[in-house]
């Protein structure tokens, strides 16, 4: 494993303010680049009162300018909600102010429901343009040949690394196919990653962006002093989660010993899609995460998790760090 990195989705507590979880991200991202994480990503949500980060590049561009050294990008861009020039000038302009530091993640869901989508004048026919438009935004970051009609300004050479994202064997093949390096969302949706890991190895083609396939997998953790306190900490985002499956998102719940709101078979579904995690001591994290690194060899693994607490969660990312650091064979690569 080369590098750890970190996913902020900036959660909203409850008890507290969008300004107050904006400012609890750039806390959160001055020390993750003191604790030696690679890079920090910030992901697209919509309509959603827990998560902050809805203005994606504009947060993106919020914590670059607070912090000095760390890569800082998006997991993502849901690129289908947006026109591709669009995303290339945002992502050009980022790259222009903060060079050698910007990552651009995309993904191919809208990242909210069906009525928010049709808010954001999203196209709703059945086309799937997905791989049409990554290609076209990738051209926006090349040199616009001469007498080019349209050109990303900025953006016009920035050459912005470009990820896919995914929880399925489309990203897996899409990535493989363009020579693009991968992420898989397995800190929520964990049931394909065996088998888009081994689509994406087996059909990766190298391209001018990538020599050979470079895989990040997510993992939620939550790490404390003592296994008790990491579950009664981790507990605001079980019951966040499974108020979201119940069709009432919210701002994230204070931790309580006491989930008994949550059906049985809500709970198992939160259980499944949560399990590519650690959660304890550190030295159950340490052994969990281990295991996970150990199964799935990433050449990066992407932690994030949610906790009420901004010291918490804090501490919760110290402990990983730690843990990470001396798990990691640091390269030059991406």
């Amino acid at each position: 494993m080369h590098h750890y990195s970190l996913l902020d989705l900036s959660p909203v507590p409850e008890g507290h303010t969008v300004a107050e979880a904006l400012a609890n991200t750039v806390d959160l991202a001055r020390a993750a680049e003191r604790l030696g994480y690679h890079r920090y990503w910030l992901a697209e949500h919509h309509n959603m009162p827990g998560i902050a980060s809805a203005a994606t590049s504009v947060v993106i561009g919020h914590v670059a300018a607070a912090t000095r050294t760390m890569r800082v990008g998006a997991g993502g861009i849901m690129l289908p909600n947006h026109a591709p020039l669009i995303v290339a000038e945002q992502f050009g302009t980022l790259a222009t102010l903060y060079p050698g530091r910007i990552d651009l993640g995309l993904g191919r869901a809208p990242g909210t429901d069906m009525t928010t989508t049709r808010a954001l004048r999203r196209n709703m026919t059945r086309d799937d343009s997905f791989p049409e438009d990554v290609i076209e935004l990738m051209g926006y970051f090349k040199e616009a040949p001469a007498g080019a009609k349209v050109r990303a300004i900025p953006g016009d050479g920035t050459h912005v690394p470009v990820w896919i994202l995914g929880s399925s064997l489309y990203g897996a093949q899409l990535a493989a196919h363009l020579g693009l390096p991968y992420a898989f969302a397995s800190h929520f949706a964990p049931a394909m990653l065996a088998d888009a890991l081994a689509t994406y190895r087996q059909t990766f083609r190298p391209s001018e962006h990538l020599a050979r396939p470079y895989f990040m997998m997510a993992a939620g953790v939550c790490a404390a002093e003592t296994d008790d306190e990491a579950a009664y900490l981790r507990s605001s985002q079980v019951l966040s989660f499974a108020r979201l499956r119940t069709g009432r998102p919210g701002k994230l719940p204070l931790p309580t010993r006491d989930l008994s709101e949550v059906p049985a078979q809500v709970m198992a579904q939160v259980g499944q899609a949560l399990s590519c995690s650690a959660t304890g001591s550190p030295d159950t994290v340490r052994r969990e995460l281990n295991s996970l690194v150990e199964t799935f060899q990433p050449d990066e693994l992407i932690v994030t998790g949610m906790i009420h607490d901004p010291v918490a969660r804090i501490r919760s990312f110290e402990i990983v760090a730690e843990i990470l650091g001396s798990m990691t064979e640091h390269t030059s690569e991406l």
